[in-house]
């Protein structure tokens, strides 16, 4: 099993919803965080006034999928998320010892 976690723009996220969905991927995890990458944050003007914003608002998408699904998950994301411009994001893979569903105890891939 294998975490997912990617970090988009938050207007892209129901378009990524729909691209894992149309893969069957069940749960999804979605947290707003704020960040800054390559671009160091934008200049923004707010009533005549400048100002410097340095954490830009993102998204955060946490999914667990089997390790044979991770290819087309990744594809799925970085496709629906794309908008050819500096801060699309990020997709950061890693591997996922156990996983257990509180509810009935189901383990590893039975409980996803």
């Amino acid at each position: 099993m294998k975490l997912i976690m990617a970090i988009i723009k938050p207007f892209k996220l129901d378009e990524v919803r729909e691209a894992l969905g149309a893969l069957e991927i069940q749960g999804l995890t979605v947290s707003e965080v704020k960040g800054f990458g390559r671009q160091k944050g934008q200049t923004e003007i707010y009533r005549g006034a400048e100002y410097q914003v340095n954490f830009l608002p993102k998204v955060k998408i946490e999914i667990v999928v089997a390790s044979d699904m991770v290819e087309r998950a990744i594809e799925a994301i970085q496709s629906a998320a794309r908008t050819d411009k500096i801060g699309d994001g990020k997709i950061f893979v890693l591997d996922v010892e156990k996983s257990v569903r509180i509810r009935t105890g189901e383990t590893d891939a039975d409980a996803l």
